[in-house]
């Protein structure tokens, strides 16, 4: 018989914040493909005789390559085996969660996805500020700071990411983002707008920076990343507890 393939989201890494659907998948996994942001106390949900193999991707660092994930998926599936393929947050962002559904349906794996708790979604609320306001926050856009690359994308919407009446949350965009802030204001979006720096969302060393595009700007050129993290600039970005 053929096995079964579960695609599921952890949500941004709070242990707390992971759905039942996803604690009933990892508990009745027999294999758990999982990456370096999904790893921690959520992996504590995996049943006892689960194989545990870690395929993280991370900028910088030695990671696993998309094909031999893809790879694995597929012949742990074939072996008759129920897999999960854990990611952080919600894999249908930013996740790579595309390529692993082509090679699982190409291969005619039976498979699923289970949602997460979006990182994005989880910064804000660790930042105690609502991601929408009527009249001043009427549009959220989640964007990448970076292509296959790792440069910032050549083909930037600039009037969009610089429209001040939109909420704008950039993924891995800690390298790119002083190039980032130079084209917004070059394009009219006020170098004072309130920004905020979320590191290591839902894990013990998470840390928020306030700031302003242009402070954060400063604040990033030439910095080494030492954790992930999520920008989000716009008019609500300084709101909540200090």
């Amino acid at each position: 018989m053929g096995g079964f393939v579960s695609f599921v989201s952890s949500g941004p890494g709070d242990p707390e914040l992971i759905t039942l659907k996803a604690v009933d998948r990892l508990a009745r996994a027999d294999v758990v493909l999982f990456d370096d942001l999904a790893s921690g106390p959520v992996l504590g949900h995996a049943g006892r005789t689960a194989e545990l193999i870690g395929v993280g991707k991370r900028a910088g660092r030695p990671s696993a390559k998309q094909d031999h994930v893809n790879a694995l998926l597929v012949e742990h599936a074939r072996a008759g085996r129920r897999v999960v393929r854990l990611k952080s947050g919600d894999a249908g962002i930013f996740g790579r969660l595309e390529e692993e559904l082509h090679a699982v349906t190409a291969a005619g794996i039976a498979h699923e996805i289970v949602p997460g708790v979006p990182s994005a979604c989880a910064a804000a609320a660790a930042a105690g500020i609502p991601l929408t306001r009527r009249m001043t926050a009427r549009r959220v856009q989640f964007i990448t700071g970076a292509d296959v690359t790792g440069g910032l994308p050549g083909d930037v919407n600039w009037a969009a990411l610089a429209d001040p009446a939109a909420t704008t949350v950039v993924f891995m965009g800690q390298r790119t983002f002083t190039r980032l802030a130079e084209g917004l204001i070059a394009h009219g979006l006020s170098p004072d707008t309130p920004a905020l720096l979320a590191e290591a969302v839902g894990h013990p060393e998470q840390a928020l920076i306030r700031a302003t595009i242009a402070g954060l700007a400063r604040r990033l050129d030439g910095a080494k990343a030492e954790h992930p993290a999520l920008i989000l600039y716009g008019a609500l970005a300084l709101d909540g507890l200090a």
